[in-house]
């Protein structure tokens, strides 16, 4: 019955994976722990959501942060992250295997969710730390694709992208400072 139940979900699972947009080892964090490269819309999905996330996140620091460097820093990720945007929107428009996503997904939409309903220090803290995970995790997804991606024309994409998003780490990593 175990065995029937699980033969069940995998096919199950192997019919509705290409409806999203990650995969379920890019979303767990199994090919992060493994180093392995995203497959294409992953990477594509994922890069997009977290371009979002970075936009948005930024434009609320402008008005809730109670630092200047915090809202400095705002200011570039949303110079940044728009271009890396719009970049990636060019690169995937009218390619048919790849899709980009229209709107945050439910997780990085939480994430927003929670710090919009902060303000002052307890926003910069919040913003500050998610600032910092989501540059580890960008540059990450960017090194596994620039180094192992299947799609050429993407890949270069990372390759190119990956030195600002390390710099957007190191910022990161002096915000709290």
């Amino acid at each position: 019955m175990t065995r029937l139940l699980f033969a069940t979900s995998a096919v199950l699972l192997a019919t509705l994976a290409p409806a999203f947009a990650q995969s379920l080892p890019e979303k767990t964090g199994v090919n992060t722990a493994l180093g392995i490269a995203p497959k294409t819309q992953g990477f594509v999905a994922e890069a997009a959501q977290s371009g979002m996330l970075e936009v948005a996140s930024s434009k609320l620091a402008l008005t809730k942060a109670d630092s200047d460097k915090s809202k400095r820093f705002a200011e570039q990720m949303i110079k940044d992250h728009t271009a890396t945007s719009e970049e990636l929107k060019g690169l995937v428009a009218g390619k048919s295997t790849v899709k980009l996503p229209a709107a945050m997904d439910k997780a990085h939409q939480d994430k927003l969710d929670r710090l919009a309903k902060l303000d002052g220090k307890d926003f910069t803290k919040r913003y500050n730390d998610m600032q910092l995970a989501a540059h580890k995790d960008a540059v990450s997804l960017f090194e596994r694709y620039a180094k192992d991606g299947d799609n050429p024309e993407l890949k270069a994409f990372a390759g190119k992208t990956l030195p600002h998003l390390q710099q957007h780490l190191l910022m990161a990593q002096d915000l709290n400072k």
